[in-house]
């Protein structure tokens, strides 16, 4: 069975990737990896609190391995990040990363050249699934997450904050994708079958960054902090 790790952003796409690899049966998930903005220490894009990702793994069983990024972060300087964190991975007997993608090729190319020579295999195993199909498979499934970033630019930043539910689908607008794999939105997932049980997440401010509209959200035990959006490389 492979070791693998899930690159995990706290959203619906890296959380479904883990339940489709664990009911597969063919790989062995040891860890969740995530990259958070060392500045803000929240992670990229979905601006997700680094309690909430903790609370994430805890409930799926799972380590967290962290990796810090500076704010702001060259491509150098992210490469070399992962490059150490993939040395680490190898030496842990890990031999693949899961990741969540789902139909941008150049994303994929982009993966799949960065752990060229790695030892590490990358595994996609949401790859060209129909993403309206699989938004109600993954809402009927018992997933429940909020939208934490909306890029007003596709969809109206009204979304920002809302339930990924049927009720949003419907009312996406047709260019939409159902699962924002454009960067329509981003998700903070806090329940679903990859999970021993549901977060307790409060919605808090709602904010305008570097034109995106971004949700804060927090543990219900957590404390309350001033929101500032991370943005990056996810």
């Amino acid at each position: 069975m492979k070791r693998v790790v899930v690159s995990w952003s706290g959203g619906k796409d890296s959380a479904w990737a883990l339940h489709v690899v664990r009911q597969r049966g063919d790989c062995e998930v040891v860890a969740l990896l995530t990259t958070m903005n060392e500045a803000f220490d929240r992670v990229a894009m979905h601006a997700i609190r680094r309690e909430i990702v903790e609370a994430q793994a805890h409930s799926a069983g799972l380590p967290l391995w962290t990796v810090s990024l500076p704010w702001p972060c060259s491509n150098e300087q992210y490469e070399t990040t992962m490059s150490r964190i993939c040395q680490r991975a190898v030496s842990e007997g890990v031999e693949g990363i899961v990741f969540g993608d789902l139909f941008l090729a150049d994303i994929r190319a982009y993966r799949e050249k960065q752990l060229a020579g790695t030892g590490l295999e990358p595994l996609f195993p949401l790859w060209l699934l129909r993403t309206a199909e699989l938004a109600r498979e993954m809402i009927g499934a018992g997933l429940r997450a909020r939208l934490t970033c909306v890029d007003p630019k596709q969809i109206h930043g009204s979304f920002v904050g809302r339930e990924f539910d049927a009720t949003l689908l419907s009312d996406l607008p047709a260019s939409c994708d159902p699962c924002g794999e454009m960067g329509e939105f981003h998700t903070c997932v806090y329940a679903g079958p990859m999970f021993g049980s549901a977060l307790d997440l409060l919605n808090g401010e709602v904010a305008e960054r570097d034109g995106f509209m971004f949700a804060d959200m927090a543990l219900a035990t957590g404390n309350a902090r001033e929101f500032v959006p991370a943005q990056g490389k996810a």
